[in-house]
């Protein structure tokens, strides 16, 4: 009873402050216009926009086809029992952490559907039959980011097994094509899957009502990758850091069986780096295409136009999703040419392949869908600049990687320097090197967001103000986070290959294979080769590598994609507040200096509560394993494994539920604040999230990589370089998988949620005889202040 206190003062004080207004907001302003009138002209024939995006989305479902396609054929490659065991044991404890993740995302999410019910019951006075419908879309965003996050589980856990058996056959192209077949269908299925649900909103729903459907479920889908990616990402730190210190602890092997944090460690592999991604992505795409469809409804006043507009966009969609399925079929032909006989080569080189494949194939598609969609209209250019734009966010796609790659590839410089300093050092100087390559990054890679986002502004300013008005220069910036999503499946498939090549290798040593007697007459007489165990070992220690690589190009895309589509979301609530008359944005104002410096402080406050949790869930689960390690076993009690699962998972939800509650009350007290206090403190969270993640991504990344050099390059296991890069990567664990990628929807989810917040408040402002903004605002602020509190002080590692 006493944990749910705090969760009723919570609500109550929610109520009670909202119960004395009898305001009434105007309809929602996202009015979507009737897609039956606008019409599109090509190669003489008319097609509606309606049509264009029904038949468009029956495409899509096709490219959902070909996504489960690929996941029957990974389903049938075969691979030993042995590993089959393994794979199992590792699904099941994901699917009971999911089941768990499911129960705590609906408690969530009944705190939000009340804020929601009151907002649209008491103060935008809408019908019942509306509010039920805004809820049942809530529900469905949530439950598409819960699904594509157990899709991703579900395929992983069939082809990790696959691909480690398939290290055992001595061809390395099969060890890369199998986690990309793997993540090449999460991603199709992912990015499929929320084109078709917004396509039926747009096309099914009521006019009148549509735009605030489309928010309820940016909002359910953002809570979903909000709970799911900060949950993740605490629980697969606290088994990773409890698996690895065992290294040094007993000197014992990556994976060695009798370890009971191993499984914990492979189930957290897929809760952090497959749950995590897969429903973050999913949110993503859906966000900023909602931030589009905001800004576009609100800035451009001709339906006609709008319609096109929003068309165009889906329509961009379509076919690089498509394109993005072609570009894998490409790349596996060119792969196969190139690799097909060979016994050794880049296991980086295929997947930086298809990057760039996706990328000129979609740049291409940018022009060929604008020229055929908007060559009619009367605007000079109009097609191509908004081609050019998209291309800016596309290019960062493909160069965030080449740049996150410089210090981040084991046989990067400054990967290689983390090493030689280590040999000397020890963990201090591996530590201060991991810091130097984050900090280093974070600046080269914001000057490569910036230039790309100037030249989308230079673009903007050659005439688009005569479509999109005086702020075309914002939805420029929404377009390059558009162009950031374009070939979707790609940058989800290429993150996706972590966690698969992570869990082979922990399949293969956790199977024992090489110790089943007779076991290569076995698979000589059932599969048909002679299997070669240390060239296999070789093989998945090397591309385990490679997806550490991989895992960490993928952040940086899916954090800057958060932070430019996060600044057109922003400039929604800028026009609400111009056209109520209440836009203050002056750096001489003290509510925007005020907001900007504490955007600042919830971004540092987020990172050491997030780490807080990983920290003293990592401490109990050290403490666990190390009482219950037994070198005298073969392998580790399953009952064991267990208990570390348990722990993982209480502090994980731990974390979460204080984090979560934090923020959503500090988003709520700072919106009745003052709003333009409020659209400071949005900026600020949205830029120094974005350098804050970065720093942390690349530096945990560089620190992961470095220990895989002295694994796997220099095989120097069991030495003090070893130790002094294992201690390294523990501490890169949560930069790079907690804290850094839990900023991507911690940025959406405040924007999100504080554009409902800001129109309460600016309906109060619009009355003052009935302004009770302050009322709400400070109750507000210190239950986040409460949350914050327990985030630290409640989540302490005891003193002894």
């Amino acid at each position: 009873m006493k944990k749910t206190q705090p969760v009723f003062a919570f609500l109550f004080t929610f109520l009670f402050t909202t119960s004395f207004t009898n305001l009434y907001a105007s309809e929602a302003d996202l009015a979507i216009p009737d897609l039956h009138e606008g019409a599109f002209h090509i190669w003489g024939n008319s097609v509606s926009a309606w049509d264009f995006l029904f038949y468009g989305a029956l495409i899509i479902l096709g490219t959902l086809g070909f996504s489960l396609f690929l996941f029957n054929q990974i389903k049938k490659m075969p691979s030993h029992n042995s590993m089959l065991k393994v794979a199992n044991t590792i699904y099941e404890t994901c699917r009971t952490y999911l089941l768990q993740q499911g129960k705590f995302l609906l408690m969530l999410f009944g705190l939000v559907a009340i804020v929601l019910c009151v907002y649209f019951f008491g103060l935008a006075g809408e019908s019942f039959s509306v509010v039920i419908q805004v809820l049942l879309f809530s529900i469905v965003g949530m439950s598409g980011s819960y699904a594509v996050a157990w899709y991703g589980i579900r395929v992983n856990t069939y082809a990790n097994a696959r691909t480690a058996f398939a290290a055992l056959r001595g061809r390395p192209l099969d060890v890369v094509n199998i986690p990309l077949r793997a993540g090449m269908s999460v991603g199709l299925f992912l990015i499929s899957l929320e084109l078709v649900m917004m396509v039926f909103i747009l096309l099914f729903v009521p006019r009148e009502i549509v735009g605030i459907c489309f928010l309820g479920f940016a909002i359910g889908e953002s809570l979903g990758a909000s709970a799911l990616r900060i949950a993740g990402g605490i629980f697969t730190k606290i088994a990773d850091i409890g698996s690895d210190l065992m290294k040094v602890v007993f000197k014992v092997k990556e994976d060695d069986p009798r370890n009971p944090g191993v499984i914990a460690d492979c189930t957290g592999d897929n809760a952090g780096d497959s749950v995590g991604p897969t429903a973050d992505g999913f949110e993503t795409y859906g966000v900023t295409g909602v931030a589009l469809i905001s800004f576009i409804t609100l800035a451009v006043t001709d339906p006609d136009m709008q319609a096109k507009l929003i068309v165009w966009i889906f329509g961009m969609r379509f076919l690089m999703d498509f394109l993005s399925g072609c570009s894998f079929f490409i790349n596996q032909a060119i792969s196969e040419r190139l690799y097909g006989n060979k016994k050794s080569f880049d296991f980086e080189a295929p997947l930086m392949r298809l990057i760039w494949i996706a990328a000129i194939l979609c740049i291409s598609a940018s022009f060929f869908m604008s020229y055929l969609l908007l060559d009619d209209i009367a605007v000079s250019g109009l097609w191509w600049k908004l081609a050019v734009i998209i291309s800016c966010g596309t290019l960062a796609a493909v160069l965030i990687p080449e740049f996150t790659k410089i210090f981040t590839s084991s046989k990067s410089k400054h990967v290689q320097e983390i090493v030689t300093a280590s040999r000397e050092g020890g963990a201090s100087l591996n530590i201060l090197s991991g810091i130097v390559a984050g900090n280093f990054s974070a600046f080269w890679t914001g000057l490569l967001i910036v230039g790309l986002m100037g030249l989308a502004y230079f673009t903007a300013g050659l005439g688009l103000s005569e479509v999109l008005g005086p702020h075309a220069s914002i939805f420029a910036f929404g377009l390059v986070a558009f162009g950031f999503l374009c070939m979707g499946p790609v940058t989800i498939a290429v993150d996706s290959y972590g966690p698969v090549t992570d869990n082979a290798q922990s399949v293969f040593e956790l199977s024992q294979i090489e110790q089943i007697q007779g076991i290569e007459a076995e698979i000589e007489k059932d599969f048909g080769f002679n299997p070669d165990f240390e060239t296999g070992k070789h093989y998945l220690e090397a591309n385990d590598s490679a997806g550490n690589t991989f895992k960490a190009t993928a952040k940086p895309v899916l954090i800057g994609t958060a932070v430019v589509g996060a600044t057109t979301m922003i400039f929604s609530i800028i026009l609400l507040l111009e056209k109520a008359g209440l836009l203050s944005l002056s750096l001489t104002d003290a509510p925007v200096l005020l907001g900007l410096i504490c955007g600042g402080a919830v971004i540092f406050w987020f990172s050491g509560a997030s780490m807080q949790a990983v920290t003293t869930g990592a401490y109990r689960a050290v403490e666990y394993i190390k009482r219950t390690f037994n070198m005298n076993k073969k392998e580790a009690d399953i009952e064991d494994s267990k208990s570390v699962v348990k722990i993982c998972t209480q502090y994980a939800q731990k974390g979460m539920w204080n984090i979560f509650l934090a923020l959503i009350s500090l988003t709520l007290s700072f919106a009745f604040m003052d709003p333009n206090f409020f659209v400071a403190y949005l900026v600020s969270i949205a830029v120094f999230g974005l350098f804050q993640a970065i720093y942390m991504a690349n530096a945990g990344g560089s620190w992961d990589n470095a220990k895989k050099v002295v694994e796997v390059d220099l095989k120097e296991r069991n030495t003090p370089l070893h130790e002094a890069a294992v201690i390294g990567d523990t501490v890169g664990d949560p930069f790079k998988d907690t804290s850094s990628v839990s900023l991507n929807p911690i940025i959406k989810f405040s924007t999100l949620f504080g554009l409902l917040a800001t129109e309460i408040c600016i309906e109060m402002k619009a009355n003052p005889g009935h302004d009770y903004s302050a009322f709400i605002a400070i109750p507000f602020l210190l239950i986040g202040l409460y949350f914050v509190w327990r985030s630290f002080y409640k989540m302490r590692i005891p003193v002894k």
